[in-house]
């Protein structure tokens, strides 16, 4: 691609505010729905600026790793909404939970510095070996698709008592349509940013009703809270991780632990297959090789250990973000001084009362509209690397329907007070079938049997 600015490149300072707030704009939308997911699964209260926070930490130290020479941000990655949700659901108590994320995001964490390692002592041939597009592609979809009854029943829930399900509902599609619209028509600017648009559609939409619902009386048509404006002031820090988890730490005991580990680790070698495709990604569209400069072991540690940081301030483990480097192909500006700039600028609208006094009255079922974009996404993006895998052989077919099976069937296996969760089945058993059928090379194998 012939790229206006290149990754060492500096615009004017006019121009990188510009191209700071539109990474900003791609990214926050699905930012703030990682926390807005898992408070409505579990009941926590993760603050939306806190994550905002953390990702603009976790990106400056993903920049500091790689000597600014890659130009990705780093958001909440949906693939550990189910790991998070663990955390509170093993937990003793809420905020022993808060302490389990910042645990459970280390462990991850530790994944990507021990693959970044064994990387720069082996390469990386043994990791296409071990978890080839057949088992990372199947994975990848039932992370979405186990999070799809989370964004049903999101979709129906309102922010105020005595919100009415189908006024919840008409937000949520509301959300949903005007996403689809954006994405698929807008032009410009537009285009990457359809789910603010959407977000902004669907919250109108419950502001009108709030306000015919009060001129009536009527409080079913009231699904939206805007009691987080009231006495809001203009600046405040987030609340933290390790603020709302004060005093849970000595709740947390061996059993929680390990399944803290059979939550995070299982999925944290799936992320790792994103981070790789990613950087791949945008190595074709910049022309220049990520994998070899800064190379692969320091994006790995950046994102590793930017993840571990950004969790401890907000809650939500990191990964490399599509949007942004969509924001990248689409204006050809690869200055890695933008990413620097959209990482300062989330850090300072995290502390801006009024806007998160806004991130926080967003009703859930808008929020549910936009999950059903985002977790659909994640499932398609799974399923499109099958594309590449001959589903012909017999040996591919098994593994990647073992791994749908134990995905959309929510497969969980309890050992005492330790539960392995769907993500970390679905993956241990296509690991072992892959394997065990590893004996039969492609081309081998008579037709599959549903190909007959």
């Amino acid at each position: 691609m012939n790229l206006i600015y290149g990754i060492h490149d500096k615009p004017k300072f006019g121009q990188v505010v510009l191209f700071a707030l539109q990474q900003l704009l791609a990214i926050m939308a699905a930012t703030i729905a990682v926390p807005a997911a898992v408070n409505a699964a579990c009941g926590a209260s993760l603050p939306a600026s806190a994550a905002l926070f953390g990702a603009g930490v976790g990106s400056i130290v993903y920049l500091l790793f790689t000597k600014s020479s890659s130009p990705v941000f780093l958001g909440s990655s949906f693939a550990f909404i189910p790991s998070m949700i663990t955390a509170f659901a093993g937990a003793a108590s809420m905020a022993a939970g808060y302490w389990g994320l910042i645990i459970g995001a280390a462990m991850a964490g530790i994944v990507y510095v021990i693959l970044a390692i064994v990387i720069r002592l082996c390469g990386v041939s043994w990791i296409y070996r071990l978890m080839p597009p057949v088992i990372i592609g199947p994975v990848v979809a039932t992370i979405g698709l186990s999070l799809a009854g989370s964004a049903v029943g999101s979709i129906t829930s309102s922010s105020a008592e005595g919100g009415s399900v189908y006024v919840c509902l008409i937000c949520g599609l509301v959300t949903l349509a005007v996403t689809m619209l954006v994405t698929t028509y807008a032009k410009g600017g537009a285009k990457l940013v359809p789910f603010i648009i959407g977000i902004l559609a669907g919250y109108l939409t419950a502001t009108i009703f709030y306000f015919i619902g009060k001129s009536t009386g009527n409080a079913s048509l009231i699904v939206i809270n805007y009691g987080a404006f009231e006495n809001c002031g203009l600046f405040a820090l987030p609340d933290f991780t390790f603020v709302l988890g004060n005093g849970g730490l000595a709740d947390v005991n061996g059993t929680y632990l390990v399944t803290l580990f059979a939550a995070y680790v299982p999925v944290g070698f799936v992320v790792f297959a994103e981070h790789l495709a990613d950087h791949e990604n945008l190595s074709t569209i910049i022309g220049e090789n990520l994998l070899e400069t800064p190379g692969l072991t320091r994006t790995l540690l950046g994102d590793g250990i930017g993840s571990m940081i950004s969790t401890i301030f907000g809650g939500c483990p990191n990964t490399t973000y599509g949007e942004s480097i969509a924001c990248v192909a689409i204006t050809r500006n690869a200055s890695t001084v933008s990413i620097w700039g959209a990482a300062i600028a989330c850090i300072i609208f995290s502390m801006i009362s009024p806007l998160v006094a806004f991130l926080e009255t967003i009703p859930g079922c808008v929020m549910g509209g936009v999950c059903f974009a985002l977790y659909g996404f994640i499932s398609v993006s799974g399923l499109k690397m099958l594309q590449a895998v001959n589903l012909n052989e017999n040996r591919n077919l098994f593994v990647a329907s073992i791994i749908l099976v134990a995905g959309v069937g929510n497969m969980s296996i309890s050992f005492g007070a330790v539960t392995i969760r769907t993500t970390a089945c679905a993956l241990i058993l296509g690991v072992l079938a892959n394997l065990m059928l590893s004996g039969k090379k492609e081309g081998e194998n008579d037709e599959a049997p549903l190909q007959k």
